[in-house]
């Protein structure tokens, strides 16, 4: 088995402890940790990256073919059932593209993934064309938006292709805050809420979405980046309340006494601490490494607003190592008495 340095570490450990608990004899040990295969480099990960460059490099030189042909494309543009037949042939070709590439070769993941992320760029153009094509001087340009995010979902079902569903997502996201702004008349509130407060729904309302994908059988490969994306829409605009709290107008927020926003930073706190405790209950990696993450971005956020001018640094930091010591240890405790329950000594006291 080839895997890297960090997972043969982790590896190696495992198969130690399992051999000191006697669950493996140590011929079977040795046997295992002979199979192990350290790979000097990680060749997936730079394949990953190159790919993402590639990609990026593409979008640049159709840029900059955009620019030197700028009259055969104005020519396109001023005609958009043309580009629009296009685009969609191109779209239709790369995904079929896509499809033949991951049937004859499905180890390679991070190319046919690039190749449906061409496909997504020319379905994106494709509606761009498109709205030209029936615009009326109308902006509810939301539309398309939703219309985009309705095509990525579906496409990322059929395929299935998570990165495609990413872009549904996405998609869906940006309609959210372009139609809610189109109802409110492009103004500062819609229900009374500014942008943070209503993505702070929206990044509940995917995160439901996402555990219910998790308990069906045919959408559960979704389940990672759907959670993933509602946990960006929640904590983000968290973050962002935390800091100018349901204002829209500057003037209004300026006006604010800071700890008049202090409760915002209070749930966002809460919000971190929730994650860090399910993640920790149920070993989800994902939601742990948010909640920590956003705890820190939170204390710091505050830091820097209450305490940067008044409060030394040294001071500060360090009632916040106090503080998180406490709190690892008083963990630490709880975890040794979970441990000493489950031990064979306990065991055979009960017995």
């Amino acid at each position: 088995m080839k895997v890297s340095r960090k997972k043969a570490k982790i590896i190696t450990a495992a198969i130690k402890e399992w051999e000191d608990s006697s669950q493996l004899s140590p011929p079977d040990s040795q046997k295992l940790l002979q199979s192990l295969e350290v790979t000097p480099f990680d060749w997936r990960r730079l394949a990953k990256y190159s790919f993402w460059i590639a990609i990026i490099c593409i979008v640049i030189a159709v840029q900059a073919l955009v620019v030197d042909l700028e009259k055969f494309f104005k020519y396109i543009w001023e005609r958009p059932l043309i580009g629009l037949a296009f685009c969609v042939f191109l779209a239709a070709a790369l995904f079929f593209l896509g499809l033949q590439r991951r049937a004859r070769h499905p180890a390679k993941i991070f190319s046919n993934e690039a190749v449906f992320f061409l496909g997504v760029l020319a379905v994106a153009a494709a509606i761009t064309f498109l709205g030209k094509a029936i615009g009326s001087g109308s902006r509810h340009f939301s539309l398309l938006i939703m219309l985009a995010a309705l095509v990525y979902a579906a496409l990322g079902l059929w395929l299935p292709s998570k990165l495609v569903w990413w872009f549904a997502l996405v998609s869906l996201g940006s309609w959210f805050g372009t139609e809610t702004g189109y109802v409110s008349g492009w103004g500062a509130y819609w229900l009374g809420m500014n942008y943070p407060l209503r993505f702070v729904f929206f990044g509940l309302l995917i995160l439901g979405v996402s555990f219910g994908l998790k308990f069906s059988s045919r959408f559960r490969d979704f389940f990672t980046v759907t959670l993933v994306m509602g946990l960006l829409y929640l904590f983000i605009s968290l973050w962002i309340l935390s800091i100018f709290g349901n204002y829209g107008e500057m003037i209004r927020w300026s006006r604010a006494g800071k700890f008049e926003l202090f409760s915002w930073s209070l749930l966002f706190g809460g919000a971190a601490l929730a994650a860090i405790f399910f993640g920790l209950r149920y070993d989800d990696a994902i939601a742990r490494g948010f909640g920590i993450t956003f705890l820190f971005i939170n204390l710091y956020t505050k830091y820097f607003e209450y305490f940067w001018n008044s409060l030394h640094k040294a001071i500060f930091f360090g009632l916040l190592g106090i503080s998180f010591w406490y709190l690892g240890t008083r963990a630490e405790k709880i975890w040794l008495l979970g441990e000493g329950a489950k031990s064979p000594a306990n065991n055979k006291t009960e017995q």
